[in-house]
């Protein structure tokens, strides 16, 4: 999903990118993984609330 967006990705259009109900609690859940991934270097968070991969 990361590989194919134009831009950085909210935690919100991922939800919506996996078919996941929008709500609070999923949005925060995805959010928080996000984050770890950014923490591990798998993604980067370019702004406060947007992840993309990091640019080799």
């Amino acid at each position: 999903m990361f590989a194919s967006a134009d831009a950085p990705l909210r935690a919100r259009a991922v939800c919506q990118a996996m078919d996941v109900e929008i709500a609070p609690s999923n949005v925060n859940n995805v959010r928080l993984k996000l984050k770890r991934l950014a923490e591990r270097r798998i993604l980067t968070e370019t702004e406060q609330g947007l992840f993309t991969l990091p640019r080799p």
